[in-house]
C-alpha cells in the first residue's frame, strides 16, 4: 500500500518541463492529507498537501480548467488518456466533510468539463469516479472528482467482464434497505437540530 500511495503522490508532482504552466496562487489551509491513514496523518500534521501545492502555485500541472470554487487538472497517471481531477480549492479530506455547497459546485462543472475532454479525446462516453477512504482507493486526502474518458471496447475495468447478479428480493434486501432509510433519517433529525440550535444562538445574540 505505501510504494502505491507513493507512485500517486509522485504522479501528481512532475518535473516542470515543456508544456507545463504553474496554476495562479491561491491561498488554501495547509494539510497533511498525503497519506492512506489516519495513524500516518496524525504523525505528520505539517505534511503538505499534493493537491494544495497544486492549487497554491507551487506544483506544475496541466490546468484545464479554473473557477473561484475548484480547479481540473489532467492526472499525470491517467487510466485513459484525458482521464482528469476535479479538485476543490479549499482542503477537504474527504467527501463527507466536504461542504454540500462545495461539492454541488464541483459537479455543476462536469458536464461542461467533460463535454470538452470526451471531445478532445475522441471517446464516446465517460466514468465519473469519487475514491473516498483507503478501502475505496483513496490515497490523496483532498477531495477530487475524477473524469475517466471511455472508447467502445477499451478493456479499462476489469470489474466489467465480471458477472453481476441480480438483487435477491428477500429479506435480507429488505432488512438492508431498512437499516440505510434509517441512518438517513437519523442523519436528517441531527441535521435538523443543529440547524435549530443554530437558529437559537443566533437569536440570543441579536
Amino acid at each position: 500500500m505505501e510504494a502505491r500511495r507513493l507512485a500517486v503522490i509522485r504522479s501528481h508532482i512532475c518535473p516542470v518541463g515543456p508544456g507545463f504552466t504553474a496554476t495562479r496562487i491561491v491561498h488554501v489551509s495547509d494539510s497533511g492529507c498525503a497519506s492512506d491513514s489516519g495513524e500516518d496523518r496524525e504523525k505528520n500534521p505539517l505534511r503538505e498537501c499534493v493537491f494544495c501545492k497544486i492549487i497554491r502555485g507551487e506544483s506544475p500541472a496541466f490546468k484545464l480548467y479554473e473557477d473561484d470554487t475548484c480547479l481540473c487538472i489532467l492526472d499525470t497517471n491517467p487510466l485513459s488518456r484525458g482521464h482528469s481531477l476535479i479538485i476543490p480549492k479549499s482542503h477537504y479530506s474527504s467527501l463527507e466533510t466536504t461542504p454540500p455547497s462545495v461539492i454541488a459546485a464541483m459537479c455543476s462543472k462536469v458536464p461542461f468539463i467533460s463535454t470538452a475532454i470526451v471531445k478532445a479525446t475522441d471517446s464516446d462516453s465517460f466514468n465519473l469516479l469519487v475514491n473516498n477512504g483507503s478501502s475505496a482507493g483513496q490515497v490523496i486526502f483532498h477531495t477530487h472528482i475524477h473524469i475517466i474518458p471511455r472508447k467502445a471496447r477499451d478493456c479499462l475495468w476489469a470489474s466489467e467482464s465480471l458477472r453481476r447478479h441480480p438483487l435477491q428480493l428477500d429479506g435480507e434486501a429488505s432488512r438492508l434497505a431498512n437499516r440505510v432509510r434509517e441512518q438517513l433519517s437519523l442523519s436528517l433529525s441531527s441535521n435538523a437540530k443543529e440547524s435549530e440550535g443554530e437558529e437559537a444562538s443566533s437569536l440570543v445574540r441579536n
